[in-house]
This record gives C-alpha cells, structure tokens and sequence, in this order.
C-alpha cells in the first residue's frame, strides 16, 4: 500500500461516522444525603440521631466518579454551605481537564475559601473518575500495598452502661475499640466497656479533660485499663500543657483537633507523638497523603480517622490507609442505610476494593 494511500485510510479509520452522536459533555451533580446512625451518638462535643453530608458525581466520557464529604458545624460547614461551595464553580469546573487533577485541585484551594468537606468530596470524585478512566484501583494509582492495611478500630459512643455493654456486643469481631470519653463518667463507660471485654482499647477524650493535672491522672488510669494510646486530652490551643502531660505518662498521646491541615503538622511536633488525618478536615485525599508525608518525615505516628459517613468517603480513605500505623474507618458502619459498598472489614481487618477507581457499588434496596 502506498504511504498516501495508508494515511488516506488511517484518517478515515480513525474519524468518527458522519452519523455518531457528539461526546456527552461533562456533567456535574451535587446532593445532599441524610446518613441515619444505628445508636445515637455521642461525644463531649455533640449527641445526634442522623448526619448530613454532601455527594459529587462528576461525569464525563462515560465515567462518573464520586466523592463524598462530610462537614464539621465547628468549623463553619454543614452540606449545604459545601454544596453552595462546589456550585459557586460549576461552570469553571466544566471547562478543566480532570486528568490534570493535581493543579487542579492547587486551583480549587485557590477559588474556595474553607468548606473543606466540600474540597475533599471533589477531589475524591476527581480521583474515583481517574482511576477508573486508567482501569485500577485507586490504590495501585498511589502505588500502595492493600495487604499492608491495618486494622480498624470501632468507635463506641459515649452513652449510659447498660447501651454501651450492648455496642461492644455487636462490636464483637474487631480486635480492637476506640472509645469515646472527655465527660464527667469516664469511669462508667470504661467499666461498662471492661465487663464485657479484655480487647485492647484506644480513647478519644475530644478535648474534653479541663486540667494538665486531670489529663495526666486519667491517662495513667486509661493505661492500668489497657488503653494502648489517647487521642486529644486537652482543648487544641492548649499546646504548651502538652509536654507537661508527656513526661508523666506512658501511653502515645495523638493530635486530633489540633491537626486539621499540613501546615499544622510541624508546630505539633514537639507536643505530641501523633497525628490524627481525618480527609474531611484536610480537604480531601491529595492533602490526606501530604499530611502523612510530613509526619513521617518528622517522627510521628499516623492514625487515619474520619467522620460519621458513608461507604463513599470511608472506602476514599481506606485506599490510603496502607501508609499509616493506626486506622479507624467504620464511619460507615455507625450508619443505618448506607448508599454504596466499598472497603469490607473482616475481624478488623480493612479489605480494599480491587475494582477500578473507589470500587464502589450501590447498595441493594
């Protein structure tokens, strides 16, 4: 075949039919879901029934990826105010190469003031549409391990004894629980969790200890009570008690509240063994993994947390969770109905979709 005649039918053979229907465009959905929890829940901060929190799907080529977050009242975000966040721009969204998701997002950051949950549901829609546009898993896009996830802790809410004796019942197949203190009956809910069971336990006390002194003199009684570490003891202005408290307890002492972005990592270094990443808080799991980078380069500990969610943003964070020491991602499985499944858990253990992008699936009615 001659070379005209080749690039002649080349062309032609690569050209759309005269007939084909244009490529859809891009499309973005915003949406609120109301998430029910299967107990109340309780910490020192709050006590609710039910969370709202806000969804992206964004649409193009025939994939649609999606992201989920959920927002924090104490930092001035509910869903709406994310979903009004997103909206604002629409149009300029529609307009990016999504395959370029990390300048991107730089210019998200730029265009949006705060309502991180809203910032972290994009990017987790952004990533979900990549991995599946490239046909793997959002793990093998990081270049993780999924064998080196760690096990997931399940929270236990503050709550009267005899409903807490009943939640760690049903907890009975995770190996380890994170209990929820910082109130006036500490001793309670720990005796309650201790009549029914010897596993280990980490605590979250959510700032909710008024004194260094209360704070050492609970820490040290969590430990004879098997709490491997404490998450937050004291307010988290309140960083100069920090090394007055840890040199007169035993247990790893983690930042939850005070850690909120990267920059916050390294003042926190010299006050705590750890740090808490939780995606909504960061802005979704671009920040999440810089955060980790940076408290490994200093030393830290690294736990993974997160928010009472769906399988949506509890499975966006479990394909990180191979790079941390610590995960409790069961947001989902605090929740009555649930929209999608994602990661499973088996006695603990966290077990990453192996399906292109998040891995998710609608749930069955």
């Amino acid at each position: 075949m001659k070379r005209r005649t080749f690039l002649s039918t080349s062309v032609l053979a690569a050209a759309p039919p005269a007939d084909a229907a244009p490529a859809a465009k891009p499309a973005l959905v915003t949406r609120i879901r109301r998430l029910n929890l299967r107990h109340t829940w309780t910490t020192v901060m709050s006590s609710s029934q039910y969370r709202d929190t806000f969804f992206v799907e964004y649409s193009r080529d025939g994939i649609t990826g999606i992201g989920e977050g959920a927002p924090i009242i104490r930092y001035q975000e509910s869903a709406e105010t994310n979903r009004r966040a997103i909206e604002s721009i629409r149009a300029w969204l529609l307009e990016q190469r999504p395959e370029a998701f990390v300048p991107l997002m730089n210019q998200v950051f730029r265009r949006i003031e705060g309502q991180f949950a809203a910032k972290a549901a994009l990017d987790i829609a952004l990533l979900d549409w990549n991995a599946q546009k490239l046909g793997v898993p959002l793990w093998r896009m990081f270049g993780l391990d999924p064998a080196a996830a760690p096990l997931t802790t399940f929270s236990i809410g503050i709550d009267k004894a005899g409903v807490i004796r009943q939640k760690v019942r049903e907890a009975e197949e995770f190996p380890v629980l994170k209990i929820k203190v910082g109130l006036d009956n500490d001793e309670e809910v720990i005796a309650a969790v201790r009549s029914v069971t010897k596993k280990p336990l980490r605590v979250d006390a959510n700032e909710g200890f008024r004194t260094k002194e209360e704070a050492v003199a609970k820490i040290n009684w969590l430990e004879k009570q098997g709490v491997e570490f404490i998450e937050q003891p004291l307010p988290a202005a309140n960083l100069e008690d920090m090394n007055w408290i840890r040199k007169r307890v035993h247990i790893p002492v983690i930042a939850d509240e005070a850690c909120l972005h990267p920059q916050d990592i390294p003042r926190l270094a010299p006050y705590f063994d750890g740090v808490n990443v939780k995606v909504d808080k960061c802005g979704g799991l671009l920040e999440a993994k810089r955060m980790i980078e940076i408290a490994r380069s200093l030393g830290l500990k690294v736990m993974l947390g997160c928010m009472v969610s769906s399988s949506v943003a509890i499975t966006a964070a479990a394909h990180l969770s191979p790079l941390v020491d610590y995960a409790d991602l069961d947001g989902n499985l605090l929740i009555a109905n649930d929209p999608y499944e994602g990661v499973r858990v088996d006695r603990g253990r966290l077990i990453l979709p192996d399906r292109p992008g998040l891995g998710l699936r609608p749930r069955p009615a």
